[in-house]
């Protein structure tokens, strides 16, 4: 009877992990379709490893959360069912993604360096790039959501970050953040108004500090690194 017990405990946890290692796997052959296998796995595990740092804070912090969920070009996200109570938790679970994130960018980029591995140094460009990315000063970015604990009138420097992006290199993904993106700009330009916003964003000067130089010292890292290996990249084997 214990034997059978845990063999459905354990069928009970895979099928709460089966849409994520679904998700996952498709997403590793619809990239492999354009890029190779070896680049895809590598790229889906950078994206693995940065929403892996979302659950973790999240589960930290008391909130019950989901595993994550994978959609090809559009990337992924953690379920949170328990959604933050102050703009300082969503700071703490939104800049997890791309501090772990960047230390999964950093561990290609030092196996790069030692193997002299052209595929592990575009990975860790690609990682970079996307933690980068995910920074934009705009939810449901990871940047907005850092920045709300700073000040949500913040975003509004994110929109016009947004537009220039898609001029830049026109994307459907980025229209569909800016879509995403419109009630946060809105909420930004109109300023908060109801109590319990007042509520929500009210943190110390020091938190407010705190994320303040993390936000713009991983902003500047991963600036100095994409440019770094974007100019190493067309000279690799």
């Amino acid at each position: 009877m214990l034997k059978l017990l845990l063999l459905l405990a354990g069928a009970l946890k895979l099928g709460k992990l089966l849409p994520a290692v679904l998700t996952m796997l498709l997403s590793v052959g619809v990239y492999a379709l354009m890029f190779g296998w070896a680049y895809a796995a590598g790229f889906v595990g950078l994206i693995a490893v940065h929403e892996m740092g979302h659950y973790v804070a999240a589960r930290r912090r008391g909130l019950n959360v989901g595993a994550p969920t994978f959609i090809p070009f559009v990337g992924a996200w953690i379920e949170l069912k328990d959604l933050p109570h102050d703009a300082e938790t969503e700071a703490y679970v939104g800049v997890a993604g791309p501090l772990v994130g960047t230390l999964g960018a950093l561990a290609c980029f030092y196996l790069a360096r030692s193997s002299g591995s052209s595929l592990l140094l575009a990975l860790a460009y690609t990682g970079f790039m996307l933690n980068l990315f995910n920074l934009i000063p705009l939810a449901p970015f990871d940047g907005g959501r850092i920045t709300a604990a700073i000040s949500p009138r913040l975003w509004l420097i994110g929109a016009p970050l947004l537009v220039a992006l898609f001029f830049y290199s026109p994307s459907p993904l980025l229209i569909l953040m800016a879509v995403l993106a419109l009630p946060n700009v809105l909420k930004a330009w109109r300023g908060i108004r109801t109590p319990e916003e007042e509520r929500y964003y009210t943190v110390s000067a020091e938190t407010r500090f705190t994320y303040g130089a993390l936000y713009l010292g991983l902003a500047g890292f991963l600036a100095i690194m994409c440019e770094q290996l974007h100019a190493e990249l067309p000279r690799s084997p």
